[in-house]
C-alpha cells in the first residue's frame, strides 16, 4: 500500500495536558496543526495522574480563552490538612493570590480534547509506530501507521514531542546532542487508586513513612505511602494499605474498592537543551519531578505556552528568535522548580521515617517545617511555590 503523504505546520506527538493545551493554543491563533496519540481516545481520557492545577495554570487557560477546560467533576469538601505524628497541623497558607483548583487530569484531557474536536482541530488517536525524521533540515517528516494499517507521512515545520518521559520524541535526539542530570531518591511511594471518597485529605508525616490521600474526583482517591525502593505492590495487600494509612493519619480513614496499586519510583530529571534542530520536547519528554511537589502539570504548561508563543510568531511573523531561545528561556523556570520539588520532597520523607537519612535529617526537616509556621517570609516564598507564580 502506497504511502499518504500530507502538509501541516506543526505536529504535536502525543495527547495529553501538553499536547492538547498546545494544539488548542495554536489552533486559536490560526496555525495548522495535527496531533498525533498512540492510545485510543478511551484510555488516554480514563488515565488517571495528577489532579491540581495550580494559579500559574488557571490563570494561562483564562487568558487563553479556555477557561471552561476546568469546568467538569466536582471535588466535593472534605476535612484536610497536613498531619505529624497523628495530630492534625494545617498550615496557614497565604493564598489570597491563590486560585489552584483540583481538577483531575482526566477531567482536563477530555475537556481540552472536546474543545479541539468542536472547534475543528485533527487529533488522531491509534497512531502507531511513529518516526520522525529530518528533525535537523527545514522540513522534518513524521511516519506513523494510523488504526487501519495505511502508513501516512507528514511533512511539517515543527515537531512538538508531548509523548512524556518514555516517548519516540526524546529518544529520536542522538544521546551525544542532550545532557541529562538526573538524582534518584531513597525510597518510592506506593501509589493506590480507590474507589471511595477523600477522607480526610491531606498528606501525614510519621514515623512509619509519609503517607497522602489525594481527592481524584467525588468517588475516588488517591493514596500514597512511603515505602522501600525494592518493594513490590505484592507486598501490599489491601488490608495493609488501609491499616498504614491510619497508622500514618492517626485518624479513621475511609476505606473500599482498590483500582489499582504500583509501585512509583522517586526521581527527578531534566534534560539540556530541550530541542534539537526542529524537534521541541515539552512537559515529561524534557523533565520529571518528584509527585511530592505537585509540579509536573505546572511546568508542562509552562513549556507549553513559551513554545506556543515561539511557534506563532515564527510562522505568523517570520522570527524565530523566540524558538531558538526556547531551551534558555524554559530551564531557569524548570530548575527554580526542580529546587521545590527535591527540598518539599526530602523535608516531608526526612521529617518522619530516619530509616534513609537518620535522625540528625529528621530534625532539620522538622526545623524547616515549623519555619512554615512561624515566619510569615518563609510562608510566602511557599505559597508562590505551591502557587506557581514564583
Amino acid at each position: 500500500m502506497a504511502e499518504t503523504r500530507e502538509h501541516t505546520a506543526v505536529v504535536i506527538v502525543g495527547a495529553g495536558v501538553a499536547g492538547l493545551t498546545l494544539g488548542n493554543f495554536l489552533l486559536r491563533n490560526g496555525i495548522d496543526c495535527t496531533v498525533l496519540e498512540k492510545h485510543p481516545r478511551a484510555y488516554v481520557e480514563q488515565r488517571q495522574r495528577a489532579g491540581t492545577i495550580d494559579t500559574f495554570g488557571v490563570r494561562m487557560f483564562r487568558e487563553w480563552g479556555l477557561e471552561e477546560v476546568l469546568e467538569g467533576d466536582p471535588i466535593p469538601h472534605s476535612e484536610g490538612g497536613f498531619y505529624i505524628d497523628g495530630q492534625a497541623m494545617p498550615i496557614d497558607v497565604d493564598d489570597d493570590d491563590n486560585d489552584s483548583l483540583y481538577c483531575p487530569q482526566q477531567t482536563l484531557v477530555r475537556n481540552l480534547t472536546d474543545v479541539f474536536l468542536r472547534d475543528g482541530g485533527d487529533l488522531r488517536y491509534e497512531a502507531v509506530d511513529v518516526a520522525l525524521e529530518d528533525i535537523t533540515g527545514e522540513r522534518p517528516v513524521v511516519r506513523y501507521q494510523d488504526a487501519d494499517g495505511t502508513a501516512k507521512a507528514i511533512v511539517c515545520d515543527v515537531i512538538a514531542g508531548c509523548d512524556g518521559f518514555h516517548g519516540v520524541s526524546r529518544r529520536t535526539i542522538p544521546a551525544s546532542a542532550l545532557t541529562e542530570y538526573s538524582h534518584a531518591y531513597g525510597y518510592s511511594w506506593l501509589s493506590v487508586l480507590a474507589a471511595v471518597p477523600t477522607s480526610p485529605s491531606g498528606m501525614a508525616i510519621h514515623s512509619l513513612g509519609l503517607a497522602g490521600m489525594i481527592p481524584r474526583g467525588p468517588h475516588a482517591s488517591r493514596v500514597y505511602l512511603q515505602c522501600a525502593v525494592d518493594d513490590t505492590p505484592e507486598q501490599w495487600p489491601d488490608e495493609r494499605i488501609w491499616s498504614q494509612l491510619e497508622a500514618r493519619f492517626g485518624t479513621p480513614v475511609s476505606t473500599g474498592e482498590i483500582i489499582d496499586k504500583r509501585i512509583v519510583p522517586l526521581r527527578s530529571v531534566v534534560f539540556d537543551p530541550m530541542s534539537h534542530g526542529n524537534l521541541y520536547l515539552l512537559g515529561d519528554a524534557a523533565h520529571i519531578v518528584p509527585p511530592m511537589s505537585a509540579k509536573g502539570i505546572h511546568l508542562a504548561l509552562h513549556d507549553t505556552e513559551i513554545f506556543a508563543r515561539a511557534v506563532i510568531r515564527r510562522l505568523k511573523e517570520g522570527d524565530r528568535s523566540l524558538l531558538d531561545s526556547y531551551s534558555e528561556t524554559c530551564l531557569p523556570h524548570i530548575w527554580n522548580y526542580q529546587a521545590f520539588a527535591t527540598w518539599i520532597t526530602d523535608t516531608m520523607h526526612n521529617a518522619g521515617f530516619t530509616g534513609y537519612e537518620g535522625e540528625f535529617r529528621k530534625q532539620i526537616a522538622r526545623a524547616e517545617l515549623q519555619r512554615q509556621f512561624t515566619s510569615d517570609a518563609a510562608n510566602k516564598l511557599f505559597s508562590e511555590l505551591t502557587a506557581g507564580t514564583n
